[in-house]
C-alpha cells in the first residue's frame, strides 16, 4: 500500500511552486535597434508540429512592445551557472540599462529572426509570432519556433525552475522509460 502525507490547506496564490512546467528562460528581443532580455518563469509547449510555445508577457514589461512590434523573439535556455544573471535580468528594466552589457552576456545573430541569441545559454529557440488573438485580452503570445540551436553537451543540463517567492529548483536526475515510450501517443 502506498503511503501518503496528510495534506493541509495551501494559499492558491502560491500554487506555482507545484505547477511551473519548464525551465526559466531568457527571452531576447530587438526592434528598431533596441535589444532587450527578460526573464520568464512560465511558458508552455502547445504543439509539436509546428513547434508552438505559448507564454504571457506583461504589457508593462519593456520587452512587450519590442516583441509585439517585431513579431519575434528568441527563447534562450540558461543553465544554473547563469542563476545570478537570470535573477538580475528579472529585477531590472531594459528601458533603463543594456542588459547584455550589464550581465556580461553575448548577443549573437540569429539565422531566421532579428532578435539576438544569447551565446552563454545552453539552447536558443528562434521564434516568430504565430497567433496574437489572445494578446490584447490576456497578454498571451503564441510563438512558432522556426530554428533551434542546442549545445552538444551536456545532454541533460542543470536548468532552473522557478517556484515563486525567489526560490528555484534545479533539474534533477533523469528517469528513463524508453522501453514503454509510444511515439504514436504524442
Amino acid at each position: 500500500m502506498l503511503r501518503y502525507s496528510k495534506k493541509r490547506d495551501f494559499p492558491v496564490s502560491r500554487i506555482r511552486r507545484y505547477l511551473e512546467p519548464g525551465p526559466v528562460v531568457l527571452v531576447s528581443s530587438r526592434f528598431q535597434g533596441k535589444a532587450n532580455i527578460m526573464t520568464m518563469g512560465w511558458h508552455t509547449v502547445m504543439e509539436f508540429t509546428p513547434a508552438l510555445v505559448g507564454c504571457i508577457i506583461a504589457e508593462s514589461n519593456y520587452s512587450f512592445q519590442l516583441i509585439r512590434k517585431s513579431g519575434q523573439c528568441v527563447i534562450n535556455v540558461p543553465t544554473t551557472r547563469l542563476t545570478d544573471a537570470v535573477v538580475g535580468i528579472g529585477n531590472t528594466s531594459g528601458a533603463e540599462i543594456d542588459k547584455f552589457e550589464k550581465f556580461g552576456l553575448t548577443a549573437e545573430p540569429a539565422t531566421k529572426v532579428e532578435a539576438p541569441l544569447i551565446r552563454e545559454c545552453h539552447a536558443n529557440f528562434e521564434c516568430r509570432l504565430y497567433d496574437d488573438r489572445l494578446v490584447e485580452a490576456y497578454n498571451f503570445f503564441i510563438f512558432e519556433v522556426v530554428k533551434a540551436h542546442v549545445a552538444a553537451s551536456p545532454k541533460h543540463p542543470e536548468t532552473l525552475h522557478y517556484m515563486g517567492e525567489g526560490a528555484f529548483m534545479v533539474s534533477g536526475k533523469i528517469i528513463s522509460r524508453r522501453a514503454q515510450f509510444r511515439p504514436d501517443r504524442l
